[in-house]
This record gives structure tokens, sequence and C-alpha cells, in this order.
């Protein structure tokens, strides 16, 4: 289990560098900005053999258990190392122009998500910046983010509002949000007889592009980009379990699907004799799919239409003669995290949280949080694995071996779906009343706004989440409809982002944020009002951590400026 570091800022108030006297009341009413340098250069972290500060301002971080002996650059092991380095008014970047700029290196391969490159973020006073790299795995049935790279900052002067993004096509609801080659994908629900689910690419304000039908079930439930494709789940979804009429549209599904482009899609196999899929992600560079309605299973791609069984909790691997009748538990939402694949249990007996061994049929029991009889989807969160849950609509937090911690319930709610950690703070969506909420520490749950109002109806699902163009969207049931909202300012890279060593730069210039990928300029921020728009707080600034998890990988040549650079400065410093 990962160590439960804080970086709230009542903890950090004790890191500030001593020689500035009355740094902590500047800092805390907003006065006092970074001092100014000859070049703007504020820190300088090498990061090969120690981690201390070539500036000359004395930001010398402290290392907790990064290797920095590895042959280029240091490797962070995405389990809990880290650099902390003590807040100091050269870290008061207040509301002036500032650039980021190193190089990272990523495997090709994950067993865990890759997490943030340098927080400095106060999470209870919303306040701060937050640079990371996005691969979330179980948002609820998808994998809603691979690879995407994301800078925000926030000084909490407002709350944001949610603005209504459309509905794709005739659906009832949205199964899965997916990011891929820069775009928004849908997957849906659309409950006609002569109906089928679709994938749905969107364009701009309430506008959705078709891109398909990949088969003719109800229900696309599931994407996930592999192999530099995205992938579609096609499944029968029976709707009853949302208190709304069966569809008349009875076509089992069960099948996997990659899109080639246009409403062009290629078989990639039926999965195993299965209704439908529960969830699909990344693991370890394989793609599996799980079960969503009885026979339960896991299943692993291996090309072509062949997917191998990977068992189930409490079952085993029976003849195709009893394959309906198969013993255990399904597992349904799918989370990567700390070297190993998780799922979600939906039956009473498996209710808890599952770990697959990586290998053959071998499973471990993670436990049932109190209280609980499904658990529904997962997020990273400071280093930690969160849960959402069903009937006391709580969100717990993993605490290793079979332990699981009370983060509260969300109002009044009764179930947990669709999670995301956006610019540093968790998000969660609900049912019955389709309400998202954010976390604010201590069982302390904020709502943020209801999504769907459909009258006439027992339920009202917030199921989907995903991070793009800078902000955070969400898809409902039954209103069908996606809705989305902008913390802070924020821009994201929605392409994904290649292996190996990168050099990656976070830029605020007036009133843009801009992110560069190896010196191109990959994505810029709506513009916003800088002025006034203070992110200065007294948090350490950490390096491979923050308020989503340990970086996974390595970093070198780790610099600030107090300014914005320019393509041709970022281009000398590779």
């Amino acid at each position: 289990m990962k160590p439960a570091l804080t970086i709230a800022c009542s903890m950090a108030l004790l890191l500030v560098v001593a020689p500035f006297a009355d740094a902590e009341e500047a800092a805390m009413t907003g006065q006092q900005d970074a001092p100014e340098t000859g070049t703007g250069l504020i820190a300088h972290w090498k990061l090969e053999g120690d981690c201390k500060d070539l500036s000359g301002n004395g930001l010398d971080g402290v290392n907790h258990g990064v290797d920095l002996t590895a042959h280029g650059g240091a490797r962070f092991d995405g389990r809990g190392s880290h650099i902390e380095v003590p807040d100091s008014p050269y870290l008061h970047l207040g509301d002036r122009d500032f650039s980021i700029v190193c190089r990272v290196h990523t495997a090709e391969e994950l067993d865990d998500v890759l997490g943030d490159i340098v927080g400095k973020f106060d999470p209870i006073g919303r306040k701060g910046l937050n640079f990371c790299i996005q691969n979330f795995h179980g948002v609820t049935s998808t994998q809603s983010n691979f690879r995407n790279v994301f800078f925000g900052i926030d000084d909490a002067r407002l709350e944001p509002q949610w603005t209504d993004c459309g509905r794709p096509g005739d659906n009832m609801m949205v199964w899965a949000l997916c990011v891929y080659a820069g775009d928004l994908y849908a997957g849906t629900f659309e409950t006609g007889k002569d109906q089928a689910g679709h994938v749905y690419r969107y364009t701009h304000g309430d506008t959705w592009v078709d891109c398909g039908s990949p088969y003719p079930s109800n229900a696309v439930t599931s994407l996930a980009v592999y192999d530099g494709k995205l992938y579609a789940a096609a499944s029968h979804y029976r709707s009853g379990g949302s208190a709304l009429a069966e569809s008349d549209n009875t076509v089992r599904g069960g099948r996997v699907f990659r899109y080639e482009g246009g409403t062009d899609w290629t078989n990639c196999g039926q999965v195993a004799d299965i209704e439908g899929i529960g969830g699909m992600t990344v693991f370890k560079g394989k793609l599996y799919a799980s079960s969503i309605v009885a026979p339960p299973g896991l299943y692993r791609y291996e090309g072509g239409t062949t997917w191998t069984d990977c068992g189930n909790p409490g079952g085993g691997l029976p003849s195709q003669a009893n394959a309906a009748s198969r013993p255990g538990g399904r597992v349904e939402s799918l989370a990567v995290y700390d070297g190993h694949l998780y799922g979600s249990g939906w039956d009473q007996a498996f209710a808890g949280v599952y770990r697959f061994n990586g290998s053959g049929t071998a499973w471990t029991d993670c436990g049932t949080p109190p209280g609980v009889t499904q658990t529904y989807s997962f997020a990273i969160l400071g280093g930690r694995m969160y849960v959402g849950t069903w009937p006391g609509g709580r969100v717990f937090r993993y605490g290793g071996g079979r332990s699981w911690e009370d983060c509260g319930q969300l109002g009044s709610e009764r179930e947990v779906m669709g999670m995301a950690v956006y610019n540093g703070k968790l998000y969660a969506g609900t049912l019955p009343l389709a309400q998202v909420y954010r976390y604010d520490g201590d069982g302390a749950w904020t709502p943020t706004g209801r999504l769907d109002t459909t009258d006439g109806v027992k339920y009202r699902r917030v199921w989907s989440m995903a991070v793009f163009q800078g902000k955070l969207f969400a898809g409902v049931l039954p209103s069908g409809h996606v809705h989305a909202i902008e913390a802070g300012n924020c821009v994201t890279c929605d392409h994904e982002l290649a292996p190996g060593w990168r050099q990656l730069a976070a830029v605020r210039e007036g009133g843009l944020l801009k992110l560069y990928v190896d010196g191109e300029l990959a994505a810029a921020s709506t513009p916003f009002d800088g002025a006034g728009y203070n992110i200065t707080n007294t948090c350490p600034l950490t390096i491979g951590f923050g308020a989503h998890d340990y970086f996974n990988g390595r970093i070198k040549d780790l610099c600030i400026y107090g300014r914005a650079l320019t393509v041709d400065e970022m281009a000398a410093l590779k």
C-alpha cells in the first residue's frame, strides 16, 4: 500500500523556508510574488545523482525513495517515491506568467497509472497548479483517458457551472466516454427494437458525429485505447437494472470491435459465450474485457479474434458445456494500480474488489467495504485507490489487504458510479438524482450540480466521465446527454503521449495555458482573465507526486521559469 502522504497546507506550513520570516503572511494574503531573477529561472533540478537546485536560489529537494543513481535521469517507482521541495517565496507564482519544462520517460507497457510530474496544490483551499499524465481506468466501464498530458491552475475564485453538450444520437444512456486521437468519443445505449448501440464523436457545442454501430446489439458499453486504436465493446444491456422498461432489441453482444475511421469497424471476436461486456482496460500491454452478466469472467485479447479466459473470483474454468453455470462472481469495472489489475464485484456474495494476479486464473480477494453489495468504479487520488459503491452511496479508500476506509456518503445518494480526478480534486457521479460531487476531504462532499432531471423515472445516473479539452465531461441516463465543467483553468493534450523520452512544457502566458510536446505546441486552453488570478500557496512543491498519483517513469532536467518561454528557448533546453 502506498504511504498516506498529505500535501495539505496545514502540514506544509512547517516547511516554509526560514530566511523569509514574512513569507507565510504574504503568501496567505496573495501579496508576494516570486523574486525576479535575471533570466527568469526560478529552479533547475538536473535529477542526476542528487536533487539539488542548480539555479542558485536554494530550492534543494528532499528525496523520498527516488533512485537518483539511475542512468539517464531520476527513476520514480509509481508506488511512493517522490521529491519534496519546501515552500519558498521563489515558488509563489501569483498571477504571473511561468513555464515548467522537463524531460520525462514512460514505458510502453504499463502496470500502473502514470501520475503527476509536478504538483503545488492546496487541496483544502483549491489553489495552485497540477501537471500530470492522465491514465484513467474504471470510469466506470471505460478506460477514459490514456497517456493524456494535463496542466491546470485554480484559485477557487469561482464555483464552476455545468454546460449541456447535447445528446449523442437517440440514446438513453452514455455508457462510455473516451479520449482518442484528439477527439472525445461516446458509446451509447439505444433502446428501440430497430436501434443499436452507436459510437459518436464530439465536435463542438452540442454537436456529435455518428461513427456507426459496430454490431446490432443495443449498447456500446465500453471504450478503450489499445495499441494506437480505439476499441468498442458491443453488448446487450438489460435496462431493467436501471428501473426502465427492457429494450425491445434482444440481440446478444459480447463482441469487441476496432475503429478504422468514418463508420468502419473491424470485428475482433466474440469474447466468450456472454451477453455483454462490463469493462475494458489495458494492463501490461494487453487488452482485457469483463462479462456484464452471467457467466462471469475476465478475458485477455491475444490478437485477431482470439480471447483467453482468465477466470473470475471464486470460480474456475468450466467446460463449454456448463459455461452458463460457472461458479463465482463477476468483475465489472477494471482498474490498474500498483502493478495489478483490479475488478469491482456486482454479485452480493462477491461484492468487493478483487485483484487479478496477472497470469493463469488466480484471483485475490481484497475485501468488501462494510454495508456494500456492489462496487462500481475506481479512481486514484493522492496515491491511493478509491472505489464507488451501492447501496449506501459511499466512496471507500483502499487500506491494503482486505481493509477499506470510509470516505463518506455523497449527500443522500445511493450509488456512486463515474469518478475522475480533475485539476487536483476527485469528482464522482451518483444515482438516483444524477448529481456530481467534489471530494473536499475528511468525508466532506460538495455538490457541483445535477445533470439529469428527467421526470417519471426512479433512477438517474451519472455513469461515464472523461477529461477532454481541459474540461471534465460526464454522460448520464436516461436523458442521454453529456455535460461539461471547467474547474479553474486547464489544458489537455488529447493525443496519446508516445512512450520513451519526451520533452514536456506547461506554460502560463497571459490569459492562456499551453502545453508543448517535444518543442511543438500541442494544446492551448480557452482564454481566461489572468489578471489577479493568484495561485500562490504555502504547500511544498512535489516532483513525481501530486493530487493524482506517484509518477511511474523517469524525469530529468526539470526547470521552472518565472516567464513564458519561447519555442526556440525550449528547443535550446533539449
